[in-house]
This record gives C-alpha cells, structure tokens and sequence, in this order.
C-alpha cells in the first residue's frame, strides 16, 4: 500500500454518501406502489436494467426513460408511475457522511471528487432548484470535481469513465483513492492502478470511510 496520502479522494455517490433503492420491490415500496403481479419477472427486470443503462448514459430524456419503462411492463405501471418509482429511487443521505465531507472539503490535503452512474433527474437533486428551494441530497456540491455518467456517455466499470477523472483532475495511479460499493467498479479502479475500496452499503457508510482514510494517511479525529 503507497504510504504518501493521496491527492484526490474520489466517491460513488448512491451506496456511498446516497441511500438508494436496491431492486424493483424497494423502488415501488418507497414510491407508495405495490409490485404488481408480473412486474418482477426477469424478462422484465432484464430490459429495465437495459433502459437504465441507456438512460444513464445520457441517451434517453427522463419522459421517454419512464414511458419506456412503462411499455416493458404491459399496462401494470402507467408513466407517472414510473416516474414517482424513479423520484422516490433516491432516499437519503447516509448518516455523519455530510459532516465527514464538510471535514475533508475544509481540512484534507487532497481534492475530493465525485464519480457517479446516474441521470441527469437524480443529478440535479444536489442543486437548488429554479424556484430556490434548498437541495434534496446537497453534500456531493462540497467535491471539488465531478463526472456523471450521463453528463459524459460512458459508466462505470467501463475504463473510459476512470480515464475521464483521470483527465479532469490531472491525477492518475495510486494518487486517487476511490470508494465504491460495487465491485465490479472497485476491479476497474484497481485495474488502472487506483487505490480503491468497496463500501458495505447496509452498514454505517462514513465509519467506514474513515477508518479507510486513516489507513491511508489522512486522520480526521483531530479535527471531529
């Protein structure tokens, strides 16, 4: 393990500093939406997984992601429907997470940055919106850099979306250290040299990351 501290810190964002539904059954559970019967059946779940991935690569807008996602379900779901599922996908920051990034953003020697899969309805939930109401999920605005999946066409464990980070912050290798709860995405990251760890996302995720932090020469006790 490289001894220096690393330049950048780099996070995921949902399982990381976002709760976030895992499946159908919880997507519908937080919506207020029973699982219809059918709705659940792989043939199903295989093509939304397939609409998601386009979806988060910026090649589909939100209204035809949700009509499309609705069509896969022969009538059970209708748009709207989907589209309260997709609002309600997102639910809460992880406990302490936006205190240790106030931390980090004011005391770390490094940058912090954000590489996520995600879309541009659930992105711009980190910003105030038009109308000036305050932001449902505004920690990830303290990173310093970030790339979004949809923002750039290319996602996570693909290389491109590393090599994308790479080239914003000018930081390569063992200079970036990277949490993720996937991993697939943790394998890429170790691929291209980057110190990378998985995050238990059913556990206490900023705990988690700080213990990560220490063993990697940045201790933020005396500062909490």
């Amino acid at each position: 393990m490289p001894t220096d501290p690393p330049r950048v810190i780099c996070f995921d964002w949902g399982g990381v500093i976002l709760r976030i539904c895992r499946n159908w059954r919880e997507g519908c559970a937080a919506a207020g939406l029973p699982v219809r019967d059918g709705s659940d059946d792989p043939s199903m779940s295989a093509r939304r997984h397939e609409l998601a991935e386009l979806y988060q690569l910026g090649r589909l807008a939100c209204e035809e992601f949700c009509e499309q996602i609705a069509r896969t379900t022969t009538g059970l779901y209708t748009p709207d429907e989907i589209g309260r599922i997709h609002d309600a996908w997102l639910i809460a920051e992880y406990d302490g997470v936006a205190e240790l990034v106030e931390q980090l953003a004011s005391n770390a020697p490094a940058e912090l940055g954000l590489l996520s899969n995600t879309n541009k309805r659930h992105y711009d939930r980190h910003r105030p919106t038009p109308d000036g109401r305050a932001p449902d999920f505004p920690t990830i605005a303290r990173l310093h850099h970030h790339i979004a999946s949809h923002e750039i066409g290319a996602s996570k464990p693909s290389d491109a979306i590393y090599r994308a980070f790479e080239d914003l912050t000018g930081v390569r290798g063992t200079e970036i250290l990277f949490f993720d709860d996937l991993a697939d995405n943790i394998a890429s990251a170790r691929t291209l040299g980057w110190r990378a760890v998985q995050i238990d996302h059913t556990a206490d995720t900023a705990a988690q990351i700080r213990a990560a932090l220490a063993s990697h020469g940045i201790d933020l006790t005396s500062n909490a």
